[in-house]
């Protein structure tokens, strides 16, 4: 005897028969016309426009960052006519952009004309590094203008070519590119390194490694909210400057050791009783993760504790911020993926450690995070 398709089953079930029925426009036009089902016909078409025009929504908060009017109104407000003028816009178009910040709640329109920046438009400008992100989001945007091709693995993808790091090409990133990386990721660690210490406090007189840590971001903010705490850096040998030019900054020197390497040929240095790996793994495929994570344990002392952050996937519940954004910027990075924490939890298992911990994330747009530790 034959047996089914599983999909087929599944079609045959009272969800499946009720999804064909609501697929039928004849159906949609009945509900339509009932008291029960008008609004859930017009809740529904509502949230489906509301996918649809999201691009035309995010490219023009793109275009209020590359013209810089949230900074523009952030001094008082202007007419369309001014700021046309002053980017060689036609004062209608300009019209059109601000009343589209109006939309998107960014902007306001006061009585005499004028456009006035509104408190979410104030908002991107107080997130550090909010701005440079939504503009590096170009990069993101060429390559979802063809998700088939995306998806399929058709070329070369613009997110391939500005982050050449994560394929491990040591000593032959150019420096003006390590600097764009470093800059970029700097700023965007600044909100991750806050959440994440408020979920995983880091206390106590112990050494703290950040593996992969760029300009040292997320270990300055460790020592500089523990005082008893010293910190090593660990990072590729093209990115020390910033981090060097940061700590000197900080007055961390006496209590940072900062060393050039890449983990994915050199061991880590011992001495670390804690271990940081801050928006790293979601770069690299399973592989390299499992030999990162490999290579950590073997770099802690018994009962050492591994703290991990990043944007991660929903799992059996998946969320627009790990399994929409972060699933495809990483699919177009060309390496990577968004995982789960309890996927990430059982990668560590693997690798040896124990007592895994996932507090609840404060803010899964900005970072999901868990900790482990080598058992004693």
């Amino acid at each position: 005897m034959a047996v089914r398709d599983p999909d087929m089953r599944q079609g045959w079930s009272p969800t499946g028969w009720l999804t064909r029925l609501i697929a039928r426009p004849g159906f949609q036009n009945l509900a339509s016309a009932l008291p029960f089902g008008r609004s859930m016909a017009r809740r529904d078409g509502a949230e489906i426009f509301d996918i649809l025009q999201g691009f035309v929504a995010s490219q023009v908060l793109s275009a209020l960052i590359e013209l810089n009017i949230l900074r523009r109104l952030l001094d008082g407000p202007q007419s369309a006519e001014k700021l046309g003028f002053d980017h060689a816009i036609p004062p209608d178009r300009m019209e059109q952009l601000l009343r589209g910040g109006v939309a998107l709640s960014l902007l306001r329109r006061r009585k005499d004309g004028r456009y006035a920046l509104a408190r979410k438009g104030a908002a991107i400008l107080g997130v550090p590094g909010l701005e440079n992100m939504i503009r590096h989001n170009r990069e993101f945007y060429a390559d979802m203008a063809d998700p088939v091709a995306l998806l399929r693995g058709d070329g070369e993808t613009h997110l391939a070519r500005f982050w050449p790091y994560v394929f491990g090409a040591e000593g032959d990133i150019a420096p003006d590119v390590a600097d764009r990386y470093s800059t970029l990721m700097a700023e965007s660690q600044v909100l991750v390194a806050r959440d994440t210490l408020a979920m995983l406090p880091i206390k106590g007189d112990v050494t703290v490694m950040d593996v992969g840590g760029g300009s040292g971001v997320f270990l300055s903010e460790v020592l500089r909210r523990n005082n008893r705490a010293k910190g090593i850096l660990f990072d590729l040998p093209e990115v020390m400057p910033q981090a060097a030019a940061r700590v000197a900054r900080l007055k961390l020197e006496q209590r940072t050791t900062l060393q050039g390497g890449s983990f994915r040929e050199d061991p880590l240095p011992d001495g670390a009783d804690v271990i940081s790996l801050i928006r790293v793994l979601y770069d690299h495929e399973d592989r390299t993760v499992s030999a990162l994570l490999r290579a950590v344990f073997a770099a802690l002392p018994a009962g050492g504790r591994l703290v991990i952050s990043e944007p991660m996937a929903g799992g059996a519940k998946p969320d627009r911020s790990g399994d929409l954004y972060f699933a495809f910027y990483t699919m177009a990075m060309g390496t990577g993926k968004a995982r789960s924490a309890a996927v990430i939890a059982e990668l560590c298992q693997k690798a040896g450690f124990v007592d895994v911990q996932i507090p609840r994330a404060r803010r899964p747009y900005i970072t999901s995070a868990l900790s482990c530790r080598k058992p004693s």
